[in-house]
């Protein structure tokens, strides 16, 4: 089992900035590639960004490319989401999620472990 513990969320302007993090614990956080999603009311859960197990490949999801950055530190069993020039559409419950070692997707169901959310509001 890995328990993922979510923080950083709140409500910011748009144009602002947001550092999300996701501490693990459990098994070897090394062994799991993280991903982050967002589920905003009434939507769908959608991928946002997936690291590699150790954090030589990234993907984003079109609609935060340049503006999100995720990165993780493997000493510190940690992944982080940095979110720059948000806008009112980025609002959602953001979740970060582990995977198998190798995989580098977006699909959801292929993320074996959930934290239990964090709010991210964006005002406008």
């Amino acid at each position: 089992q890995v328990q993922l513990v979510e923080s950083g969320g709140g409500l910011v302007q748009a144009g602002g900035s947001l550092r999300l993090s996701c501490a693990a614990s459990g098994r070897t956080f090394s062994n799991y590639a993280m991903g982050w999603f967002r589920q905003a009311p009434g939507k769908e859960r959608e991928f946002v960004a997936v690291i590699s197990w150790n954090g030589s490949t990234t993907n984003y999801a079109d609609s935060v490319k340049g503006r999100f950055t995720t990165s993780r530190d493997n000493a510190k069993n940690t992944v982080v989401l940095q979110m720059n020039s948000l806008k009112a559409e980025d609002t959602a419950v953001y979740y970060c999620a582990a995977a198998s070692k190798y995989y580098s997707g977006s699909y959801q169901y292929n993320y074996h472990y959930w934290g239990q959310g964090t709010q991210v509001t964006v005002s406008s």
